[in-house]
């Protein structure tokens, strides 16, 4: 039997709970008995006391230990015990962007209205750069929204530019997703601690994830002097770029902490506390792990590693000095929320902020710049005090305009996300949120750097973008233009071509994949749909030759985005599809789905492919199982399948028998294809994130709680054969429910959307 203590960290009045979840799984074992640490929201011994017996009395009595008892304990104990009780005991989803919507509702497009821009480019492209520009923020002074040549834009940024007065909300991250990403630097930190690293690297674990997407040194600060003087200290690893570190300027921006401050001397200490422990943790499973593993020689070392990293992990998960560490660092955080500004605060039944909202009058931009930049600033003087990267979102309203615009507010509402990152394969999908957001947007402006123009990632979201039937809303920003140089461009003009050139060798890629009509659009629109712009870092001139041209280019962008609203009118001819062409589309998809997966899982081998390693996996599998995300990093599910359907069909949809009706031209028979695929992609999407996701969160669940020897090949196994294997089943001659199923699946989307643009499928 499970009971529940009470416990108050040094520093903090109030009391915390803690007990052994007899429903929810642990980490270490698979098995029920989670450790839960909870606040309780009161300074009262005698008053924390007693909601302690009542959680006990929940905990010794197994009626309770079903979510459906919930309402019959709601009437029976204090709705705080409930709470905590009953949390998470259902993985669920919260929908971020509802939440924003509730207070800050994005306007609605139509042909007088907004305009929704997506933001699309590679890490240090330069598209935040240009979102300043087309909101008129001041580069040195105001610096919003963030930037760097580094990863920088980590949440969505969504800005609507309105004659209104400020107003701000911003969602956060869940308590548990903050957590586990913590735990896994902890993890990280005691693995390098064993291999002998020093308390710099140590340290440099601990306050930055391995993906980059938590960066606790933003929250917490680097850490104590002595460490960061390392000579084993990465520069690269600290955030301090030129861009963000201006001492001129470090007065004016040191303001924006003028909502209050934390007392870096105690994070200081507990970041030394930290390491002391950590180490510890390392040398007492260290050897007692070598000597149960047998490693001895260094052949052997090499064949455990693996086994050595995962069993160390799920002593850790299984360890009180673990968990007491994370608890501590996490009482740490949330100390940074006494740093919200004024405003609305909404919470979860447990006290962690779901959201954040605010209003300024309309004069008052500096003071309102200043209070969100706590929500998105990566300045390197603020760390310890920013909740940069505790945000998955931040919405903003108000009156911005770019000074070269007049006096002029445009209509627009521009989308800002992180990077697409550095891929190496033009064929990788891009995530399931950009996909949903390229449909539920007006245009889409890829940012692309005009010295290495149209790279493997940009190429991936130019075919995201085509292949979903949304050509007609890319947009192409070639940026650092200025910095195309050479002895044979000695025009403006020179350069474009030279552009122009390069990035027209890497199309004939997309005739290749995704046939001859998608490659002569994409031509098109480089052609008619494509800017040049320099210098745009800095405030712009048109006292400059360069500032002219660029200013010249942003005001026709502008323009471009206004007119890409307009919807051709279709032709009535109809394309006649044979659904057998269909079913080699969906077998090819499928077959190529499983191909990819099976040597990354480590279930096959594969020239060209290798087995991802097991910590990412476990990873991946935590944050379906959990309901956070079907992805991690560069591990996307869902968006793979959807990437090989889309594409294939695709394909498939440009290909018709014959045609019923006039006989279209060129272009009208593309405008009937990206109608027909438009309609069809979103289907598509919700069909794999259904069967990917939806329909085996169980087994996503249980292949994160594999434990013991054998434990990565079977968390690897379960996810390839008891989940993708019957969410995507190859289909072949022999038949099989799960086979029949996928297929009539399918086949029931394409109809549909066949139906909705006037297509026949036979």
């Amino acid at each position: 039997m499970y009971t529940a203590s009470l416990s108050q960290t040094q520093g903090r009045l109030g009391y915390s709970i803690i007990f052994r979840h007899p429903v929810r799984r642990s980490d270490a074992t698979g098995r029920p008995g989670l450790r839960v640490r909870s606040g309780l929201g009161t300074r009262d011994e005698a008053e924390a006391g007693r909601l302690r017996d009542e959680l006990n009395v929940l905990l010794g009595d197994a009626k309770y230990h079903d979510p459906s008892a919930r309402s019959e304990a709601t009437r029976r104990f204090d709705p705080r015990v409930v709470n905590i009780f009953f949390d998470k005991m259902i993985p669920e989803k919260t929908d971020f962007a509802k939440l924003r919507d509730a207070e800050i509702a994005l306007p609605e497009s139509d042909p007088a209205g907004y305009r929704r821009v997506l933001f699309l480019g590679t890490t240090g492209a330069g598209k935040t750069t240009l979102v300043r520009q087309l909101i008129g923020t001041d580069p040195n002074k105001e610096r919003f929204p963030s930037t760097s040549t580094a990863k920088t834009t980590i949440h969505d940024t969504e800005i609507v530019l309105a004659q209104s007065d400020w107003r701000a909300v911003a969602t956060f991250a869940s308590r548990g997703e903050v957590r586990e990403y913590l735990n896994e630097c902890i993890s990280n930190a005691v693995l390098a601690a064993a291999r002998g690293a020093d308390n710099a690297d140590v340290l440099r674990r601990v306050l930055n994830h391995a993906n980059q997407r938590f960066r606790f040194s933003y929250v917490l600060g680097n850490g104590p002097r002595v460490a960061s003087q390392s000579s084993d200290f990465d520069d690269d690893d600290v955030d301090l770029d030129d861009d963000d570190v201006d001492l001129e300027d470090e007065e004016d921006l040191l303001s924006e902490v003028e909502h209050g401050t934390i007392d870096m001397t105690r994070t200081e200490e507990l970041l030394a506390e930290t390491i002391e422990v950590l180490h510890s943790l390392a040398y007492r499973h260290r050897d007692a792990l070598h000597a149960e593993l047998g490693v001895d020689g260094d052949e052997d070392r090499r064949v455990a590693e693996e086994l050595f990293e995962e069993e160390l992990d799920n002593l850790l998960r299984d360890d009180e000095d673990f968990h007491q560490t994370t608890d501590a660092l996490m009482e740490e955080i949330e100390k940074r929320f006494e740093l919200l500004p004024p405003g609305q605060v909404n919470k979860t039944r447990q006290g962690w902020p779901l959201t954040w909202s605010g209003r300024w009058p309309s004069d008052e931009r500096a003071e309102f710049l200043s209070a969100i930049s706590r929500f998105s600033s990566n300045y390197a003087p603020l760390f310890g005090q920013l909740l940069t990267p505790l945000v998955n979102g931040l919405r903003i309203a108000g009156p911005f305009s770019p000074a070269w615009n007049g006096s002029e507010v445009p209509k627009l509402v521009l989308i800002d996300g992180e990077g697409l990152g550095h891929t190496p394969k033009s064929t990788s999908a891009v995530s399931t949120a950009v996909s949903r957001r390229i449909e539920a947007t007006d245009a889409v402006l890829l940012v692309d750097n005009a010295t290495q123009p149209m790279q493997a990632a940009s190429l991936a979201a130019m075919r995201e973008v085509v292949a979903t039937g949304n050509a007609r809303k890319l947009i192409i920003a070639f940026t650092h233009f200025d910095e195309v140089k050479g002895d044979n461009l000695p025009t403006p003009s020179a350069k474009v071509h030279h552009v122009l050139a390069s990035a027209n060798n890497v199309l004939a890629a997309f005739g290749e994949k995704l046939g001859p009509d998608a490659e002569r659009t994409l031509r098109q629109r480089v052609e008619r749909a494509r800017f040049f712009l320099e210098d745009i870092h800095k405030p712009l001139s048109e006292t400059t030759a360069s500032g002219k041209r660029t200013i010249s280019q942003l005001r026709k962008l502008l323009d471009r985005i206004d007119s890409v609203i307009e919807t051709p009118e279709l032709v009535a001819a109809r394309p006649v599809y044979d659904q057998m062409n269909l079913v080699l589309a969906i077998h090819s998809a499928a077959d190529s789905f499983h191909e990819v997966w099976r040597p990354l899982l480590g279930l096959e081998s594969k020239t060209g492919f290798l087995k991802e390693h097991w910590t990412r996996v476990k990873a991946l599998s935590r944050r379906l199982g959990e309901g956070w995300d079907d992805e991690y990093d560069t591990l996307r599910p869902v968006a793979d399948l959807f990437n090989e359907l889309k594409e294939r069909i695709y394909v498939f949809v440009q290909s018709p028998l014959r045609w019923e009706g006039p006989e279209p031209t060129d272009d009208q028979k593309r405008d009937i294809f990206d109608a027909f695929a438009g309609n069809l992609s979103p289907r598509l999407l919700e069909l794999c994130t259904r069967r990917v996701w939806d329909e085996r969160a169980e087994q996503w669940e249980n292949a994160y709680y594999e434990r013991g020897t054998g434990s990565t090949f079977e968390r690897a196994r379960i996810i390839g054969d008891e989940i993708y294997e019957p969410a995507a089943p190859v289909p072949d001659a022999r038949p099989s429910p799960d086979r029949n199923q996928f297929l009539r699946e399918i086949i029931a989307e394409v109809q549909q959307a066949a139906d909705a643009t006037n297509a026949v499928l036979k």
